[in-house]
């Protein structure tokens, strides 16, 4: 399927690794121009180069911090100035500590809300203009499964979370006559960094891992690459009809039936 991303601008946050750099490969072997962001230079760098070797296509790596308005105000900007337009932008952002709701300080929510949520709503807010300059646009959001089911000590990541799912309902309804879609992309147990931080020293990975997947219907952890081909085919033209929604990529781990 000719997903028609050629020479489509694509921007990707927190790309440098995991889903983010799944995302930007997976998008750039279909010909989009990627520019990929993330705070850690180096290790930006040399994704760029990896994906670029891998696709045959240019990825520009610029360093942002999406904790801070002003780095993303210029990650935008720079990114809009290297090919003129941006059509496609994806959301990704590190998550919050885990621990008990007793443990957070006003301290730990403000940053939860900075690198969760408003910087979202930043990076949205300053793509809408190239958007609305060419007619059309594609915003992905990368949020987590705990929006649908309560998971252990998520309580930073669910509450930003699911201001992100509220936000990106309006703004599908706002932008909606721009021809821009607004979707969400949930992860379950996706096989990244962060997913090993949470297996204690000492325990087998493998084991550990196994473990975890018992209670998915497909018997296995996600691969990177399998998120990265949903949000692909969101940043299509194929997609155009989707907007305003939350999709789970979990391996059906989570029964709910809304």
């Amino acid at each position: 399927m000719d997903l028609k991303l050629n020479n489509k601008v694509a921007v990707v946050l927190a790309a440098s690794k995991g889903l983010g750099k799944a995302i930007a490969s997976s998008l750039s072997a279909e010909g989009a121009r990627v520019i990929i962001g993330s705070r850690d230079e180096v290790e930006l760098n040399k994704t760029a180069n990896e994906i670029s070797q891998l696709t045959g296509n240019e990825v520009v790596a610029v360093p942002v911090d999406m904790a801070n308005g002003d780095s993303i105000k210029s990650f935008i900007h720079k990114a809009a100035d290297k090919f003129g337009h941006i059509d496609i932008l994806l959301n990704n952002a590190g998550g919050p500590p885990f621990n008990k709701f007793e443990n957070f300080d006003d301290e730990a929510w403000l940053k939860a809300f900075e690198l969760n949520l408003l910087s979202f709503a930043r990076t949205s807010r300053l793509v809408l203009p190239y958007m609305q300059k060419t007619g059309s646009g594609r915003i992905i959001n990368i949020i987590s499964g705990s929006v649908k089911a309560v998971l252990a000590n998520s309580v930073l990541s669910t509450s930003m979370r699911m201001g992100v799912v509220g936000m990106a309902k309006l703004m599908a309804d706002e932008f909606g006559p721009y021809n821009i879609t607004v979707n969400n992309v949930a992860p379950g147990m996706i096989l990244t960094d962060r997913l090993k931080h949470t297996i204690p020293q000492g325990v087998d990975p493998k084991q550990a891992l196994q473990e975890k997947a018992k209670n998915i219907p497909l018997g296995r952890i996600g691969k990177p690459e399998e998120l990265a081909a949903l949000v692909t085919f969101l940043a299509s033209e194929q997609a155009a009809y989707i907007s305003g929604t939350t999709i789970q990529v979990d391996g059906g781990a989570n029964r709910s039936i809304f």
